[in-house]
């Protein structure tokens, strides 16, 4: 304990003014200190109450914002579709791009085949993540490039993409995407959409991968 903690100071008084006071009442003071040195050192750690939200947040808002807030599973582990919109991967896409795909998927349904949305928007931190993921990966940004943007360039942070799949939704969309102006970006990633044209209109060639 150290020496200038108000809360032992004060039971060292307390003794010191009434020496006939009983064990009980002196334990009861020290108590207090040890309460207070625990919820100094524990009181905001795991398991413990969560800190308390920063001034102006919403009224049963956590300290702490979520993690994975642009994540492309459900809670229960099941993918997202186009139709997931409260979750943020796919509820922050652009309007006219969502409308597109929903719009699609309802189409591909009818051939038996579903969409599910492998990731849409993404936060700039999470972009980082995934670029410097991938530096490790391929060992240099200039071959890292090739297939994850800078957050400053990734149509992903803009709500302007979604990456689609599986295989078989992919190929429908490559074939079919250009009815609802969806067009697949790059060359090699066929999972990759993005509204380049107008429903109906022709898809501009691919580009040869993300580094343009």
């Amino acid at each position: 304990m150290h020496d200038d903690d108000p809360t032992a100071n004060e039971a060292a008084t307390a003794v010191r003014r009434s020496p006939g006071r009983t064990a009980t009442t002196v334990g009861a003071v020290a108590a207090v200190a040890v309460a207070a040195l625990a919820v100094t050192l524990w009181g905001t750690g795991p398991g413990n109450k969560p800190a308390a939200p920063a001034a102006g947040a919403p009224p049963g808002t956590s300290a702490v914002a979520p993690e994975d807030d642009d994540d492309s599973e459900q809670p229960d582990g099941r993918p997202l579709t186009p139709f997931d919109t409260r979750y943020p991967a796919v509820g922050r896409l652009d309007a006219g791009l969502l409308k597109a795909v929903q719009e699609a998927a309802r189409d591909a349904r009818a051939d038996g085949i579903e969409f599910r949305v492998t990731s849409g928007w993404r936060t700039k931190d999470h972009q980082q993540r995934l670029l410097d993921e991938a530096v490790k990966r391929y060992g240099s940004t200039e071959r890292a490039r090739q297939y994850v943007s800078t957050p400053q360039k990734s149509a992903h942070v803009t709500g302007k993409a979604v990456d689609i799949g599986p295989t078989d939704a992919d190929d429908w969309l490559i074939r079919k995407g250009a009815r609802y102006g969806l067009c697949q970006v790059y060359n090699n990633e066929m999972w990759h959409f993005e509204l380049l044209t107008s429903p109906g209109g022709t898809c501009p060639s691919p580009l040869t991968d993300a580094a343009g």
